[in-house]
């Protein structure tokens, strides 16, 4: 954290996401962990920069601001898929 801005630092082989690192310096916590006044940051960037709209990216970034800013507890976040059998 850097005062009311929390700093982000992305590593990733992913070009997509190296182009949005470079924008996605800093954002206000605040400001990304709701949607009721406007869409967040990271997400207006993920929208702009993300090739694929499924991208866990963003929420992952969502998630580590969360936890920089004592606004969420460090929890590991798992996304499962699994295809059910057709009856």
């Amino acid at each position: 954290m850097n005062g009311k801005l929390c700093t982000i630092r992305i590593k990733s082989e992913c070009a997509a996401i190296q182009r949005m690192s470079e924008e996605l310096t800093e954002v206000n916590p605040f400001q990304e962990i709701s949607f009721k006044r406007s869409l967040p940051r990271t997400y207006e960037m993920g929208v702009r920069f993300c090739t694929h709209a499924a991208c866990p990216v963003p929420s992952g970034i969502i998630k580590a601001v969360e936890v920089e800013a004592g606004l969420a507890l460090p929890t590991d976040v798992t996304i499962k898929i699994f295809k059910t059998k057709k009856e």
